[in-house]
């Protein structure tokens, strides 16, 4: 009984301990992403109102919650503020490769993704990103005087290592809640159109597709019509008790059986041939005799012996 319950503790313990490592490791795949301080004219919150926004970008291929997290910012040498991001909204659960945008407003009453925190943009502004367990996950520093209104801190691309200044051009611009690196082009498509201007080549390539597509499906048809009918010959002589050396034989008859056999299921459904009475009638013959030819007559008695 001892040993029952200490393997029971033990099984519980080391429960415990795959729940944690499987909770840090998923919060492990979320990262601070693009940041922006001075928001004069860009993206406005679901209040209609122009606030800085600290983007978190979940870089693996799996669903990943922020609930139980913590959003850290530093203005000024130990002045530290921290945001809980609460539990029980739907929405802190952050999608394989997508993002979340947490609102820099000081206004957390407004809801989940309202921090409790400003961004200063007159100084660096450090900002850290902990999991439930106080471990940090990820953190970034916003240098002082490097950003102009409307102009992000942002990795070069979603979940790289190197940061760059985005707004300042038309080819760097403010990517909210989505990639911060968008192609415009398609090389592929550029060369494909390089060497066929006119569309030649894509239409050779396109009927070739479908007549290759009907081909392999007309073969395919056929096969599975081979296939089909051979099952139902076999069932059907399996149900008669034909084997296959008769259906061999039955397949190997003259062609005079044939012959006969059509020609009399031909008569059969014309109804051509004689129809033969059913009607069996027995009359009873009857003879007239004269007496003087009869031989009970002639015929002598045999004395009864004693």
């Amino acid at each position: 009984m001892n040993k029952t319950k200490i393997g029971i503790f033990f099984s519980l313990l080391l429960l415990i301990g795959l729940t944690s490592c499987g909770e840090q490791k998923s919060n492990n795949k979320l990262m601070l992403n693009e940041v922006l301080i001075d928001n004069q004219n860009n993206f406005q919150d679901d209040y209609g109102l122009h606030s800085a926004w600290i983007e978190i970008f979940n870089r693996s291929y799996g669903s990943a919650d922020l609930a139980g997290c913590l959003l850290k910012v530093s203005s000024q040498p130990g002045d530290t503020i921290t945001y809980f991001i609460p539990k029980g909204d739907v929405l802190t659960l952050v999608k394989p490769r997508q993002h979340a945008l947490f609102w820099a407003d000081g206004e957390p009453n407004r809801g989940t993704f309202h921090t409790s925190f400003k961004l200063n943009p007159e100084t660096a502004n450090w900002i850290g990103l902990f999991d439930s367990g106080r471990n940090i996950i990820d953190q970034i520093v916003v240098p002082a005087n490097a950003l102009g209104p409307d102009q992000s801190y942002a990795r070069v691309s979603d979940g790289v290592a190197d940061w760059e200044v985005k707004g300042g051009s038309s080819d760097k611009y403010v990517t909210p809640s989505t990639n911060n690196k968008t192609l415009n082009s398609n090389a592929k498509m550029e060369k494909f159109e390089e060497h066929d201007s006119a569309g030649i080549g894509m239409s050779i390539s396109a009927m070739s597709v479908v007549f290759c597509g009907l081909i392999l499906l007309f073969i395919a048809f056929k096969v599975v019509g081979k296939v089909a009918v051979n099952l139902s010959k076999r069932n059907a002589m399996k149900a008669k008790g034909i084997d296959k050396v008769e259906a061999k034989e039955l397949s190997q008859a003259p062609g005079e059986v044939y012959a006969a056999i059509s020609m009399a299921l031909h008569e059969m459904q014309d109804e051509v041939h004689d129809v033969e009475e059913t009607v069996l009638t027995i009359t009873r013959v009857k003879r007239s005799y004269s007496p003087w030819s009869s031989k009970i007559y002639t015929l002598r008695e045999n004395p009864n012996r004693k």
